[in-house]
């Protein structure tokens, strides 16, 4: 059985991109599978303390190194990683939508995964109108009627999406207001594409093959109605969610990946680094300064597999001998 790729890398933050643009530039053949792009820094409106930026935002700074990431040829697909095994020294990495690609090596960098609503029809229609990330579907459902779930800060950047992208938007939410920024929802609800349902949550969403509908629940009244659109996009926040490595690598009593200062985990092939790792500062430089290292070290380790030795990785050149 032979590999894809050199290298697959699980997850769309700033971890995940710096592994994926330093293991490309190294020639490695890679691949991001990613659930959506940003991560946790879609939560973040200013970064000030990234070196040599005075200001970006969490999205932006993400989406740059995205796109450096594809410059040097790193391929990206929007999917869930579900499953690794290893065979010999071939990583079968499984994804929700059925897929299955395969590696030499593996980065674990996804952080934290997007929560979910847990509600009937969620796990059904994934891919097929529910998404966990506005910014990276939006554009597929432009004029046309949707639902968004979310609320505080989380909801700044997909209602600003969706004001210019959709017909209109159920806004979702379940307090009084979704945020306390009167200057921030004058300029939403002036853009006149979201319908505020306040005090409400999702309790099932329905379709045949595809997202057709969500049925809301008022909290306070009881009241149920069922809107039509084509997606619901879900933002709510992330959870560190591990289990399904847990035979490759170790966990520590939160769920984080135990990895080394090179990345390395348990695990010959598997390496970690961001967010899911058990490093105590969660900081988007050091993120992506473990990605950077994990892609170093997932470098060595193909290169070794090939029978290749890596003398030298530095940021002009690599030597091969």
């Amino acid at each position: 059985m032979s590999a894809d790729y050199d290298v697959i890398v699980v997850g769309g933050g700033i971890a995940g991109f710096s592994a994926a643009l330093y293991a490309a530039r190294q020639r490695l053949k890679t691949l991001v599978i990613a659930k959506d792009i940003g991560g946790q820094l879609n939560m973040t409106t200013l970064v000030e303390n990234y070196p040599a930026i005075m200001k970006i935002s969490g999205p932006e700074l993400v989406a740059r190194v995205h796109q450096q990431a594809e410059r040097f040829g790193a391929e990206v697909i929007f999917d869930e990683v579900v499953g690794i095994e290893k065979e010999g020294n071939i990583f079968r990495v499984k994804t929700y939508g059925g897929d299955e690609y395969r590696s030499l090596a593996v980065i674990l960098a996804f952080g934290k995964t997007p929560k979910e609503l847990g509600v009937p029809g969620e796990a059904k229609f994934k891919n097929k109108g529910v998404s966990y990330c506005t910014i990276c579907d939006a554009p597929f459902f432009k004029g046309q009627d949707v639902a968004l779930v979310s609320w505080g800060d989380l909801a700044r950047e997909p209602t600003t999406i969706l004001s210019s992208t959709s017909n209109k938007f159920y806004w979702i939410f379940p307090g009084e207001k979704p945020i306390y920024d009167d200057e921030f929802m004058s300029t939403v609800l002036g853009a006149g594409k979201a319908v505020l349902v306040p005090n409400s949550e999702v309790v099932e969403i329905r379709g045949t093959n595809k997202v057709e509908s969500v049925v809301v629940r008022n909290r306070k009244t009881g009241e149920v109605q069922e809107l039509k659109v084509a997606a619901i996009f879900i933002e709510v926040g992330y959870v560190t969610k591990t289990d399904f490595v847990k035979h490759l690598v170790d966990l520590n009593e939160r769920g984080e990946i135990i990895a080394d200062w090179e990345g390395r985990t348990k695990t010959p092939g598997i390496f970690a680094a961001g967010d899911v790792v058990q490093y105590p500062y969660k900081q988007a430089v050091i993120a992506a300064a473990q990605g950077v290292a994990a892609a170093l070290s997932a470098t060595a380790y193909v290169m070794g597999l090939k029978g290749k030795k890596v003398v030298s990785l530095t940021d002009w050149r690599a030597e091969k001998g």
